[in-house]
């Protein structure tokens, strides 16, 4: 297996004969001299702040088929003290064994792929690294009442490696570069079959009426289940639910994502899983992946500040910019002037190190096919809002303005239409997904995959009726059993 390493810049001391090293921005912007799949790439730059570099080093790698250490969930669940404090259970026994440091109460230990720089305490190193796949890795830790704690952890890149620990970073690097990741366990799923739908009842704009939600929950028990709504204060009830259905618009960060990421850590079935929304929320993974399958996209440009005066040579006028994790069609803009480009492009910048630039195709409406656990769910086609070139527009007061929708059975939708969402869905998992297809003449281009996709009662159910919501149910009863076998108490 190649090995790529990236740096956020240049360094001329790190020479692995083993591997290619590479600047991030190269990285970033030359996709094709890096795209091969079975590659597996240590990320060596600061991957903290959402959206920057080294955050998309570790997303486009993994649309690229390479192996990417830390990969995107590592990074995000680095950030989330539920995870610290699981993670110091896990160290709880090993820390009070092996850890000595009279100084003072506090002390900091690094873990170079899993190697102690300071060479004191390497079986807590090692095991740091195991528990956290992320290269370089600092743990901080706090002595109260006699015991250390664990405080926090961060995923660090090779700008705060002290020059003196070089020589060392280089020797890990080289030892590991053979290495294998062993597969981690997974924890087992609840016994009893109970199903919680995940709501936030003050969300603007909703993926599922109140009405959708009701009828999700009168479907359970006739696949054998129950079902109840919660809210996203009931984080701590989690545990008492064998799978997880999420009807919240999820944000990374967010307590809708914590939600997922717990669900998955304790083994359950979940909808949307952590992955799936990572994946769908980035409309730069999702180019990359689609174009590396070949799944027939609009001309698009990845963009950054150095190739930004390319778009309207490349894409003309007008064409559409879009922030990678927008949502409901905000911050996707129709650009009609180089002035328009250069205000919103910088605007754009200011949160995301790359920005997608897309050429305009007018359509009378968008394709929305849903597909889920790998099977095409329903078809139905999005007209745009009145007046407007969206199917959603979202006018002052956050009120949402949609065009109509007209469902239909899969076998009444184009055949190509109904097999490239299969397949650009697939790519992504097994979950419910939402693709958004253009179609001009004979020709079909893949818009997006979303994770979290509508089903409103009214609109998505137009053909399926109830069997649509039992069937939404009936793979969580499905992969419950699959985990675990139910005894009724």
């Amino acid at each position: 297996m190649r090995t790529v390493i990236v740096t956020e810049h240049q360094q001329e001391w790190l020479e692995i004969p083993d591997a290619t090293v590479l600047t991030a921005r190269r990285y970033l912007a030359e996709p094709d001299g890096d795209a091969e799949p079975g590659v597996q790439l240590l990320n060596l730059c600061r991957t903290g702040r959402y959206q920057g570099r080294g955050y998309y080093v570790s997303l486009l790698a993994e649309a690229r088929g390479q192996r990417s250490l830390p990969d995107v969930k590592t990074v995000e669940d680095l950030k989330s003290q539920a995870r610290v404090q699981a993670l110091a259970g896990e160290l709880e026994t090993l820390v009070q064994a092996t850890l000595r440091h009279d100084e003072s109460d506090r002390f900091e230990l690094n873990a170079y792929l899993g190697k102690d720089p300071a060479e004191r305490h390497p079986a807590l190193s090692e095991k740091l690294f195991a528990s956290v796949r992320a290269p370089l890795l600092r743990a901080m830790f706090r002595r109260v009442e006699g015991r250390w704690q664990l405080e926090a952890v961060q995923a660090i890149g090779l700008a705060d490696i002290p020059p003196q620990h070089r020589p060392f970073l280089l020797d890990a690097v080289k030892a590991f570069i053979p290495e294998t990741s062993a597969p981690k366990a997974r924890r087992t799923a609840e016994r009893k079959p109970r199903l919680a739908i995940l709501w936030d009842e003050k969300e603007p704009h909703k993926p599922s009426n109140k009405e959708a939600l009701h009828r999700l929950v009168k479907a359970a028990p006739l696949v054998g289940m129950e079902a109840e709504l919660i809210g996203p204060d009931a984080l701590e009830r989690l545990q008492e639910f064998d799978g997880l259905f999420n009807r919240a618009s999820p944000e990374v960060n967010g307590v809708i994502y914590e939600f997922v990421r717990r669900a998955e850590a304790l083994g359950m079935p979940v909808v949307d899983d952590p992955q799936s929304i990572l994946k769908c929320l980035n409309k730069v993974y999702m180019h990359e992946l689609m174009n590396r399958h070949r799944i027939t996209q609009p001309r698009t440009l990845i963009v950054h500040r150095t190739i930004l005066d390319q778009v309207v040579p490349t894409l003309g006028l007008p064409c559409v910019l879009k922030l990678p994790d927008s949502g409901f069609g905000l911050d996707v803009l129709k650009i009609e002037s180089d002035e328009d480009l250069r205000r919103e492009a910088e605007r754009f910048f200011k949160v995301s190190e790359l920005i997608v630039a897309q050429e305009w195709l007018p359509t009378g409406f968008d394709w929305r096919v849903g597909v889920y656990d790998r099977r095409p769910l329903f078809v139905a086609k999005y007209f745009m809002a009145p007046g407007h070139w969206k199917v959603n527009q979202v006018a002052e007061g956050q009120k949402l303005i949609e065009g109509k929708t007209v469902a239909m059975s899969v076998g009444e939708a184009p055949e190509q239409v109904v097999s490239m969402a299969v397949r650009a869905a697939n790519l992504i998992g097994r979950g419910l997904y939402g693709v958004d297809l253009k179609q001009d003449g004979d020709r079909v281009y893949l818009i997006e995959v979303n994770c979290n996709p509508n089903i409103d009662a009214g609109n998505e159910d137009q053909v399926l009726g109830e069997a649509l919501y039992r069937e939404v149910v009936g793979v969580f009863a499905r992969r419950i059993a699959e985990r675990q076998p139910w005894n009724s108490a």
